[in-house]
This record gives C-alpha cells, sequence and structure tokens, in this order.
C-alpha cells in the first residue's frame, strides 16, 4: 500500500467512526410488548429486531428461566445481531437465596446490568436506606462477574417523604457504581427536572428509559414517544455529555395503537428527534 493508499484509507475510516460517534444502542423494554412476549417469546424477539431495535430488556418473568432457557435466547439474540445489555428485576432477585441466579442468567445473556426494577413497599427513609444497603450489597457481590447493579425509579421515589425523596437517599447512599437508571415519564409525572437530575448526578445514568408521558389525564402514559411533556432533546445532551448513558430503552405502557406498532412508531420518533 503506497502512502497516498493510506491517507486515503485513513481519512475514510475515520469518516466511518465520526459517523458512529454517536452510536448508542436503542433498545426496547420488552414489557411494551408483555401480552405479546408471554405468548411467544422467540417471535416477540425476531419482531422487535426486524423493527430495527439494536437491544431488548427482559422484565421480571425471566427470572424463572432455566441456565438452558438463557442459552437458547442468548443464541437467539446474536443471530439477530441484537444485545441485551441489561435485564429488570423484583426486589427478590438481589435477595442471598436468588442472587447467584440472577448472575448466571445475566452473564449467558451478556448483560452487564441487573436493574431492580421496584423495592416493594418502603414506609420511611430507614426503610429506604436499606434498600440502598441491599443495593451496595448485590453490588459487591455482582462485581467478580462483571455485572453492575442498578435501580429504576417510578414516581413514588420522587416524592417528598420526611424532608427528602427516596431517589435522593439512594443516590447518596448507594456506590456510586450502582447504576439509577432513569425512567423519565414517571420522573416528569412527578413534576421533577430529569435535565437536572441527570447534572446532579453525573455518571450514574448508564441506561435511560425512554417513556414520555402527558400532563393530559386523558393522555397520560398513553402518549407516544415525543407526544408527552419530556425535554427529549435537553435529556439526550445532559445524558451524553454527563450522564455516562450507554443504552436507550424505549417504554411504553399502552397507547391507541398495538403494542408492536407502537414499538415501531416509537422507534421512528426517537430516531428523529434524536437526529
Amino acid at each position: 500500500m503506497n502512502r497516498r493508499t493510506f491517507l486515503t484509507n485513513a481519512a475514510a475510516a475515520g469518516a466511518v467512526l465520526a459517523a458512529k460517534g454517536k452510536k448508542i444502542p436503542i433498545g426496547l423494554e420488552l414489557y411494551s410488548v408483555r401480552q405479546e412476549l408471554q405468548k411467544d417469546d422467540v417471535g416477540t424477539v425476531k419482531a422487535v429486531a426486524k423493527m430495527g431495535y439494536d437491544a431488548v430488556e427482559f422484565y421480571s418473568p425471566y427470572a424463572s428461566w432455566t441456565a438452558a432457557k438463557a442459552k437458547d435466547m442468548r443464541k437467539l439474540l446474536d443471530d439477530l445481531g441484537v444485545k441485551c445489555p441489561s435485564t429488570h428485576n423484583s426486589a427478590a432477585s438481589f435477595a442471598p437465596d436468588k442472587i447467584d441466579h440472577a448472575i448466571e442468567l445475566n452473564q449467558i445473556l451478556g448483560s452487564k446490568l441487573i436493574v431492580m426494577a421496584s423495592a416493594g413497599k418502603v414506609a420511611d427513609l430507614a426503610g429506604w436506606k436499606g434498600v440502598a444497603e441491599k443495593l451496595n450489597a448485590g453490588a459487591e457481590k455482582m462485581k467478580a462477574s462483571g455485572l453492575r447493579a442498578g435501580f429504576h425509579n417510578h414516581r413514588v421515589e420522587f416524592m417528598p417523604m420526611e424532608g427528602k425523596t427516596p431517589m435522593e437517599v439512594l443516590a447518596a447512599e448507594t456506590d456510586k457504581n450502582v447504576v439509577l437508571q432513569l425512567d423519565v415519564g414517571t420522573c416528569i409525572e412527578a413534576g421533577v427536572d430529569p435535565v437536572a437530575w441527570i447534572k446532579k448526578h453525573p455518571g450514574r445514568f448508564a441506561s435511560i428509559h425512554c417513556k414520555d408521558w402527558s400532563k393530559d389525564p386523558a393522555v397520560g402514559f398513553k402518549a407516544l414517544f415525543g407526544e408527552g411533556d419530556s425535554p427529549w432533546k435537553k435529556i439526550f445532551a445532559a445524558a451524553e455529555k454527563s450522564g455516562g448513558v450507554e443504552c436507550y430503552m424505549v417504554e411504553q405502557e399502552g397507547s391507541r395503537y398495538s403494542a408492536f406498532e407502537t414499538a415501531e412508531k416509537c422507534l421512528a420518533a426517537f430516531k428523529k428527534l434524536w437526529g
């Protein structure tokens, strides 16, 4: 290869890298297509991949899988070119008698993040400090396997309790490697600015659930991505500049369309807004 050819090829490679510089996977939280997933998980994952999603996030029923089932699903994902960067779990998956199985399944799936989707009913801030301890213990247990622990917020964790919000307690009391998986819609519903929240806790938002919410009571969470009150452009900017985002997960609780149509429309709207 002569010098001119080398420089031409290097420039072309640089252009490709520059074009891919913003390549953050766009996944689908499979709760969005839960009824379809329960009927035919293989067919549902294939349909989601065909839409153009880069990744999927399995939610709590996956915890009952055997290792063999997880291996079959991993093969399917590999064949489709789809990743599973994280899973959504009940608090039970962090219990001493369940966590080893959760780690095993996530390692098989190629997941790097085990998210606690709900802590259950917690009465006071002392209880939330207990949740933080459970997350820290889980994170320590997962570390040797190359996994991280995370927590997924809902509206309730952003509501004041004894002068603070549970999310403020979790952010302060958990190890900095514990991911604060941001559910944008429920954050907006609670009246909290997601951009300010991201900036306040830099590097904590490896995974962001892109669910919209409308203040119109007739719409609420049935708003498709981009139809609600979320300032998506500002959220993307904060997430990518200081939030440490590694994957965006589209999530939808329902809409005026079928689940598959909704997922497809949300992906198209996401790509258009994200640019």
